[in-house]
């Protein structure tokens, strides 16, 4: 299995725990985190090494990849296992799938890229990729099937962990937080370039609201290995805002808060699970962003508002991205209670559909291959 980053490494740590009860003894190796190592996963190299974003920022780190993505495959076709696993990090899985399944490895592959949203081009390369495509969202097999790629919904296993009602008082408890306190999570990525491009605007837009509503409380889940990068930047963009850093506990924080400041991508989802408000935020390289754009199919960044088809939350990008509109549009929600309420409500029909016991579903799909 490969796994990039800290949400792939959650999504595999999830799926890896359903295909244990299934099959006890199965030895799983490659590259993944700590989700994923919770579950005797043994990591050949670590997650964070994938975590990379953008075409610059990709170019930069293109041949350290390479490298460890040409040694991979040396591997699993010396030592041919009975699957490989390919879980999201389209950009490093799906060329070495295409290698591995071109020399007979089955190859399956976790999460089927945004070719609904972005660089449609990509349902070609995967028929040549892929053996089996597990699909989160329930309109991709249809649009795989078309490119000739064999495809099953098994639902989200976020939508499975996350409980429909979200254990706010619970959670509160835990992070030192009264049921009557009024708090902000700020969801900055886990990524460094998304750190270092994201977490000062996020960071400016709490300093500008700590000054407008004193009692708000903040809190921010810090992913692992990022607090140096962090430090420095909460001194220089929030100096004296009580905002408490988190050792990840990004779903306490979550089901804690009243809205979150979160950057897109896995996390925007999480939120919509745990019914909250928020306002996603993003920023990257210019030159990232206008090859993005020209890719770029539906009106939608974010995942909450693609699935609903609607701008249900607001997503501000790139020039938009920038302190005092993040901290008035957070306002807005705090403000609002019967707009929250309306979200939560068109939140919980979302995550009844993306609830479809996918740790069963996606070992059926995998045991079919392996029959195959």
């Amino acid at each position: 299995m490969v796994a990039g980053e800290a949400s792939g490494d959650l999504l595999a740590g999830l799926l890896l725990a359903g295909m244990r009860e299934r099959w006890p003894d199965l030895v799983a190796e490659g590259i993944g985190g700590p989700k994923m190592a919770a579950q005797s996963f043994e990591a050949w190299w670590p997650s964070e090494r994938l975590a990379v974003r953008g075409y610059v920022e990709v170019l930069r780190h293109y041949r350290g990849l390479k490298a460890i993505r040409d040694a991979l495959g040396d591997r699993l076709l010396a030592e041919r296992p009975a699957a490989f696993i390919g879980v999201d990090a389209p950009d490093f899985n799906l060329g070495l799938e295409a290698r591995l399944k071109a020399q007979g490895l089955k190859t399956i592959h976790f999460i089927c890229p945004s070719i609904w949203a972005w660089r449609g081009g990509r349902a070609r390369k995967m028929a040549a990729s892929c053996d089996h495509v597990l699909c989160l969202f329930p309109f991709e097999p249809e649009l795989l099937h078309a490119h000739g790629v064999a495809a099953t919904f098994v639902g989200h296993p976020l939508a499975d962990a996350i409980p429909i009602e979200p254990p706010r008082s619970a959670s509160r408890a835990s992070l030192g937080l009264a049921d009557d306190d009024e708090v902000l999570a700020i969801l900055p990525g886990s990524r460094r370039s998304e750190i270092e491009r994201i977490a000062p605007h996020f960071l400016a837009a709490a300093a500008l609201l700590h000054r407008q509503r004193p009692a708000l409380r903040f809190v921010l889940p810090v992913a692992p290995g990022l607090r140096p990068l962090l430090d420095p930047l909460l001194a220089q963009h929030a100096r004296g805002v009580p905002i408490r850093l988190l050792d990840g506990q990004s779903h306490a924080a979550l089901a804690a808060c009243d809205a979150t400041l979160i950057a897109s991508g896995t996390a925007t989802l999480e939120a919509a699970l745990f019914k909250r408000a928020m306002v996603i935020g993003y920023d990257m390289h210019p030159l990232s962003w206008q090859l993005m754009k020209r890719m770029r199919y539906q009106p939608w960044v974010g995942l909450p508002n693609i699935l609903c088809r609607d701008f249900v939350v607001p997503e501000l990008i790139q020039g938009d991205c920038r302190p005092a509109p993040l901290a008035a549009a957070v306002v807005q929600w705090l403000e609002d209670e019967p707009r929250r309420k309306a979200l939560e409500r068109r939140f919980t029909d979302l995550h009844h559909l993306l609830r479809r016991d996918t740790a069963r579903r996606a070992t059926d799909a995998i045991a079919q291959v392996l029959d195959a």
